[in-house]
């Protein structure tokens, strides 16, 4: 194997580790943890994964129609 393919088959593994991950700023971190329950942590967690989707959304459509108006 070339050394070009050993450090792509290294990044695409790196990448298909699953990591679990839940961020939130001290505020909001010190608010929801003294609420029982969990559910109101539970939704700014899932905010804060769809307002980080959406970019990634938006390029990957800018991307596809570029795709479409440079095909031939």
């Amino acid at each position: 194997m070339h050394t070009k393919q050993i450090i792509l088959l290294v990044v695409v593994m790196f990448l298909l580790i699953p990591i679990d991950a839940e961020a939130q700023c001290a505020m909001c971190r010190a608010v929801l943890e003294s609420e029982s329950s969990g559910k109101a942590a539970e939704g700014i967690n899932n905010g804060i994964v769809y307002l980080m989707a959406v970019p990634y959304v938006l390029v990957a459509g800018l991307f596809y129609f570029i795709y479409k108006k440079m095909r031939p």
